[in-house]
């Protein structure tokens, strides 16, 4: 026993002189290494085969855990849009079409005396029957587009200040719309969205890519290839039109989609507010330029239906003519009092082929109040057979 104490007290000895003496040699190559340096004035680096490699700097980036100023500021700029839209379906007797709700986010970017403006994604208002946007106060008004880009997922939609309530015009904001060129991989990210439809809500994260060329399908079933930031904030259904924002509150994106694929997590994108504004400008532009066309020549003609383009593909699959399928036909309207009812498809408007619907709103705004007009329908209680029809338009609302 008496052995066995001595043989730890020797071990004890052999680890303290050990440990005193790795000690004593670290702190002496450490002096030698500060020492070198001060002489030499040079860095932490490496030699290879006589080629200098640079030690890697010490960053200078902070931890970003609490962004609640940046987003208390921001949340006011930001809106819940919800689309009731017009979806079709096939039954035995031919084409039905419902109301299908859905939401999406969008983004206050300018007023001007009698409108608000925001910017969301296309496919948050497409085929739209109506709109609601609602903002962070809760109010809720109704919304109407005012143009889009379909190839880019980009549509400007306005809302009356005159709908919106002194209170919540006190609280609504504005957003900066920052410079997404200025953004490099690793920066900070916070998205901010109507996610799943509960609300405003906040996700945090970096800028994972930039310029990812995704390819996506738009309304009409065409692959569209677009460049688009990638971050690891967390996107889900509903965050679509909403903000991609920089450390600074800034704008740099408008959320697009989100890579969704077993096994894979983190990877939404976003539009380049680059590109976005571009867009912006140039749907105001045309906005400005027939708001001063239709002020030159009296109001703007009205129709008063609701419709959906019905692709080449679409015919085929349910039988009936390429053209706009007539959803709604609004009561009073001048498409009424033509006898043009729901579930017509009309394939011809003032001796040009129609194929879309933004085809019949552009017709429409060369042409006012009172203008007749022949319109090439086919009925759909007559077997599809196609008919002209002389129509009054009525005035814009």
């Amino acid at each position: 026993m008496n052995s066995n104490n001595g043989f730890g007290k020797k071990l004890g000895k052999v680890a303290l002189v050990a440990l005193v003496f790795g000690l004593v040699a670290g702190c002496v190559f450490a002096g030698i290494v500060v020492l070198t340096n001060k002489l030499t004035g040079g860095t932490s680096e490496s030699k290879a085969n006589g080629s200098v490699i640079q030690g890697t700097a010490v960053s200078t980036a902070s931890t970003v855990s609490d962004v609640s100023d940046i987003t208390g500021n921001v949340l006011p700029s930001v809106v819940s849009v919800t689309n009731v839209s017009l979806t079709q379906y096939r039954t035995l007797y031919g084409v039905g079409v419902q109301e299908t709700p859905s939401a999406g986010t969008g983004v206050i970017f300018a007023q001007d005396n009698d409108n608000l403006y925001m910017v969301t994604n296309n496919h948050v208002v497409d085929n739209s029957d109506s709109l609601t946007v609602t903002f962070s106060d809760g109010a809720a008004v109704p919304a109407s587009i005012v143009g889009k880009s379909n190839s880019a997922d980009i549509a400007v939609i306005s809302a009356k200040v005159s709908d919106i309530d002194q209170a919540t015009l006190a609280v609504i904001k504005v957003a900066v719309i920052g410079n997404s060129e200025d953004l490099v991989v690793g920066d900070g990210a916070i998205v901010v969205g109507n996610a799943l439809g509960y609300g405003q809500s906040v996700t945090t994260g970096v800028i994972s890519a930039l310029n990812r060329e995704i390819t996506m399908q738009d309304a009409y079933g065409r692959n569209i290839a677009n460049k688009l930031i990638q971050t690891d904030a967390a996107v889900n259904p509903g965050n679509s039109g909403g903000p991609l924002l920089n450390m600074k509150g800034e704008v740099v994106g408008i959320v697009s989609a989100k890579y969704a694929s077993t096994g894979v997590e983190g990877m939404g994108y976003a539009i380049p507010s680059s590109s976005v504004s571009q867009i912006i400008d140039e749907i105001m532009g045309a906005k400005k330029d027939n708001t001063q066309e239709k002020d030159a020549n009296a109001k703007g003609a009205y129709l008063g239906i609701a419709g959906m383009d019905i692709s080449q593909s679409t015919a085929r699959q349910y039988g009936i003519p390429t053209g706009v399928y007539v959803a709604k036909v609004y009561e009073g309207s001048s498409a009424e009092k033509a006898g043009i009812s729901k579930g017509d498809v009309i394939t011809g408007f003032d001796g040009a082929v129609v194929t879309s619907m933004s085809q019949i709103q552009n017709i429409l705004a060369t042409h006012n109040n009172g203008d007749p007009v022949k319109i090439t329908i086919a009925k759909a209680n007559n077997g599809y057979q196609t008919t002209k029809v002389d129509v009054v338009l009525g005035g814009a609302n």
